[in-house]
């Protein structure tokens, strides 16, 4: 059984896939590649505590600028 804290981390990273997915106009596969290819889901757990109480706007820009810094 997961952790209430587990379960809570899952549902952001789930939330935060799907709003990425629809930013970018991507398909689940094409949005799950993008993000497992630079760190994003293990940064965005990393980062939980404070991540989780931005908008969703906010957190795409840094994803967006997170991505951004890694393929330079």
């Amino acid at each position: 059984m997961m952790s209430t804290r587990s379960n809570e981390i899952s549902l952001f990273l789930a939330f935060c896939i799907e709003q990425y997915k629809q930013r970018h106009n991507l398909t689940g596969e094409q949005s799950m590649r993008t993000l497992d290819q630079y760190g994003v889901l293990e940064y965005l757990e990393a980062g939980y505590e404070p991540l989780h109480t931005q908008s969703a706007q906010w957190i795409m820009e840094d994803i967006d600028e997170f991505i951004n810094k890694r393929k330079q």
